[in-house]
């Protein structure tokens, strides 16, 4: 399962917990800001992904990075995977 699988995976879990209708569909242009999830949720969203992945790359990272849509978001944990 490729990274960006794998966070669409977890949000679709994340949003059945709380909600009853479909996720919204996410593709690169989706914003984040968009989706459904607070600040609440998506910080919970980014701590299972540090949970089930291994790694934060927002903690990792020397640069303060804001990622706007999801393909921004999935490209950021991208490129920080090896780190």
């Amino acid at each position: 399962m490729s990274l960006r699988e794998k966070i669409s995976a977890l949000f679709n879990e994340m949003w059945a917990e709380d909600h009853d209708t479909p996720p919204p569909v996410l593709t690169d242009d989706t914003v984040l800001l968009e989706t459904g999830l607070d600040s609440m949720a998506f910080a919970v969203f980014v701590a299972r992904l540090d949970e089930e992945l291994g790694f934060d790359p927002f903690t990792a990272s020397d640069d303060a990075v804001y990622p706007v849509t999801f393909g921004e978001f999935v490209t950021f944990y991208e490129q920080n995977a090896d780190l």
